[in-house]
């Protein structure tokens, strides 16, 4: 294993949480597994690697990439690694919102929900707020 895998592997589970990575390697596959081999050396030894912006603004520009390419499953990992990079309920709220106009109506709607799960399942936000 190289050293920027190596690296990625500890960033991922920093970032993502040892519950995710636990679960992640449990189903890694030798099917999948360039890809996520790919993913830890890039995306997590290379990219979150890189210390010009901090992992929480790397954390909410994510989350407005992720609503504009639509992408629901990647979307509810990041918002809990948004929560662990040190994002607010408030912060990851406004970035939402402001996709609303950049990446249209519909594609808020479902980052808003599936935000809006995840940051209840992590008991950040009250049952029911009308």
């Amino acid at each position: 294993m190289n050293d920027k895998r190596v690296i990625g592997r500890r960033i991922m589970k920093e970032v993502l949480g040892e519950h995710y990575f636990g679960l992640r390697e449990a189903s890694t596959t030798n099917f999948n597994r360039p890809l996520r081999e790919f993913s830890e050396e890039n995306c997590f030894g290379d990219v979150w690697n890189r210390t010009t912006i901090d992992r929480k603004t790397r954390s909410l520009i994510l989350l407005g990439m992720l609503t504009a390419l639509n992408r629901a499953a990647e979307l509810r990992i990041h918002v809990r690694a948004a929560v662990t990079n040190g994002c607010t309920v408030d912060e990851i709220q406004d970035v939402l919102y402001q996709t609303a106009i950049y990446c249209g109506l519909p594609a808020a709607v479902e980052s808003f929900k599936v935000a809006e799960e995840v940051l209840r399942e992590l008991q950040m936000l009250p049952e029911s707020t009308k």
